[in-house]
């Protein structure tokens, strides 16, 4: 890059009284783009002057960067007029956000000892407007019961300008929300956002979507990214224990005992069952079922033999859901006492009779 730091005014090389005439011309003040699109830059020079390049610079002192010269490549940079002495007007293809700055024509003066400022454009603000990426909703690592609050974020980055709008919806409705935390993004010229709502979940949130919905200026219809409450949900089992027939059951009756498990989600369920605290074998357990709500539901049957030892026996259905800790239900069995002299209750009745 050339020396850079020259007056802005035209400097005159002496004894050349042509020069007088030189002008450079860069109209544009203030230039807005959308990232992805081709910016244009004018610049412009009229009469005679030295012998020296004309470039464009980005920025100016110590900090400036060559972006267009004559000699050099720059693969996203092209001359609106290949060849021109007097139009060196440029198209910068794929602007992005690090793009935006202000920028410089410049006429060079070369001499033989070295190359100076001859004359400088008054400089091209130029913004870069910048899509917000699109949103990404994340949730809790663990899931919650009903009746917790839990909390949900929504992050988006990359865009400028900075003013940008969240909203979040449940299934459709808006919700309450603190406003979005802007921050400075990965280039000088982009910010990232970041959005967080607390919702208190429901048994019934097994079917219900969050979203968050991303405005910004650049965009001709909000972005929207959801997440799936039922991701985030735990509903617990009920348990209940039946016993068929019920106790107290007749001596060496088979005796049914079904386990009842109800209104759980996720389907993520192990059974076992036990007869006095003692583990029993009961094969496969049959695949959980879903209900109209989305939740599931399962049962487990155990067949057992009402014999004199088991009279007073407790069987137990443990239910360990989604890695929680068990849940269980109970029965007992119960075996009626035999009627004196081997006759029931009513024989005995009706013989006195």
């Amino acid at each position: 890059t050339a020396p850079v730091g020259a007056p802005t005014s035209p400097v005159l090389c002496p004894g050349v009284g042509a020069q007088k005439s030189f002008q450079l011309h860069q109209p544009q003040r203030k230039l807005w783009v959308t990232a992805g699109d081709t910016l244009t830059l004018t610049c412009t020079v009229s009469g005679y002057g030295p012998i020296g390049p004309v470039k464009w610079l980005k920025g100016w002192g110590r900090e400036n960067e060559t972006i267009y010269d004559q000699t050099g490549t720059f693969p996203r940079v092209m001359r609106a007029a290949t060849g021109s002495d007097t139009d060196f007007t440029i198209h910068i293809r794929d602007v992005r956000p690090e793009d935006a700055g202000t920028y410089y024509c410049v006429k060079f003066n070369k001499s033989v000892h070295d190359v100076s400022v001859f004359q400088r454009g008054k400089g091209t603000e130029v913004s870069v407007y910048a899509k917000p990426s699109s949103p990404l909703v994340s949730g809790p690592q663990s899931r919650a019961g009903p009746g917790q609050s839990v909390p949900f974020t929504c992050t988006s980055g990359g865009f400028f300008p900075k003013e940008i709008a969240v909203k979040w919806l449940k299934d459709g409705a808006q919700i309450s929300a603190q406003q979005p935390q802007v921050t400075p993004g990965q280039t000088k010229s982009s910010y990232d956002a970041s959005s967080t709502v607390s919702v208190t979940l429901q048994e019934g949130d097994v079917r219900s979507q969050l979203q968050c919905e991303v405005h910004h200026r650049t965009l001709p219809a909000p972005l929207r990214g959801s997440f799936q409450l039922s991701r985030a949900l735990r509903v617990p089992p009920s348990v209940q224990v039946v016993s068929e027939p019920p106790s107290p059951v007749e001596l060496n009756r088979t005796v049914n005992f079904t386990c009842h498990v109800k209104g759980f989600y996720p389907r993520d369920v192990a059974i076992a069952w036990l007869e006095n605290g003692t583990e029993l074998s009961v094969g496969s357990l049959p695949p959980p079922s879903e209900t109209p709500r989305g939740l599931f539901e399962l049962r487990s049957l155990v067949e057992v033999q009402a014999t004199e030892e088991r009279n007073g026996s407790v069987f137990t259905c443990r239910v360990v859901h989604d890695a929680q800790s068990p849940i269980s239900g109970t029965s007992i069995l119960r075996i009626a006492a035999p009627a004196k002299g081997g006759l029931s209750d009513r024989s005995q009745t009706d013989n006195g009779a």
